[in-house]
């Protein structure tokens, strides 16, 4: 007997969950929703690449980097939170004399907060022969706010569209009963290397501060959810 017991004892978690209720037991009605918007990068990110000059009585990186700090300092940036170094590179090149000469380069990152600042500086590095800029990448400051304000959006338009969906049917929508986010993450856009900008070869008479207009970054939020319903 006390075997017949201790079998059931065992067995009675195992039927419990079958006993509790699910939310699809009751009436439901499912739906989603997609919002989106498009916003301006306010981060924009230049790559500057200076190379010592491969001839006689060429210019050292230090001198170049130094032409270029007070340049971007004339633009009103602020080169200690704007301007950081990326890379430091040296290479050996044999001469027919059979000596070696030390060619460095080194690599920057400046973060711009508008077009016109960047085009400003394109032409002034146009200026001092420091042609090697690209636009790595661009960002918008706010976006964790901006992912929050769209998923509210997008919550509310699920929930006018499941308004609309039992109107007819004289229902009601009730609590919701289960919300998926399905929207994808935003990741910065990066360019790739090597893609210079077309200030990189204009002739420095022509060179004027253009005011960029940068591609807008597109953010979109999309929720599925469950609505109970009720008569």
């Amino acid at each position: 007997m006390k075997l017949i017991y201790s079998i059931l004892f065992l067995a009675m978690p195992l039927l419990l969950p079958a006993q509790s209720k699910n939310f699809l037991d009751v009436p439901y009605l499912e739906t989603s929703a997609r919002v989106d918007t498009l916003v301006t990068p306010d981060k924009i990110y230049l790559s500057i690449t200076i190379r010592e000059k491969d001839s006689k009585g060429g210019k050292s990186v230090e001198e170049q980097e130094n032409k270029m700090a007070q340049s971007l300092k004339n633009l009103g940036i602020d080169i200690d939170k704007q301007l950081a170094i990326k890379d430091l590179a040296s290479n050996y090149k044999k001469y027919f004399l059979r000596s070696k000469e030390v060619l460095k380069s080194k690599q920057f990152s400046l973060v711009v907060y508008d077009g016109l600042t960047a085009g400003k500086v394109m032409a002034a590095l146009e200026e001092l022969d420091i042609a090697n800029t690209y636009l790595e990448k661009t960002e918008y400051s706010k976006m964790d706010e901006l992912e929050l304000t769209l998923k509210s959006r997008a919550i509310q338009k699920a929930k006018k569209k499941a308004d609309a969906l039992t109107a007819p049917l004289g229902q009601n929508v009730g609590p919701a009963l289960h919300i998926m986010d399905t929207s994808q993450p935003y990741y910065p856009r990066y360019n790739q290397p090597r893609m210079e900008m077309a200030m990189a070869k204009m002739d420095v008479a022509e060179a004027e501060p253009l005011d960029i207009n940068f591609e807008k970054i597109r953010v979109e939020s999309t929720v599925n959810v469950k609505f109970e319903l009720s008569k």
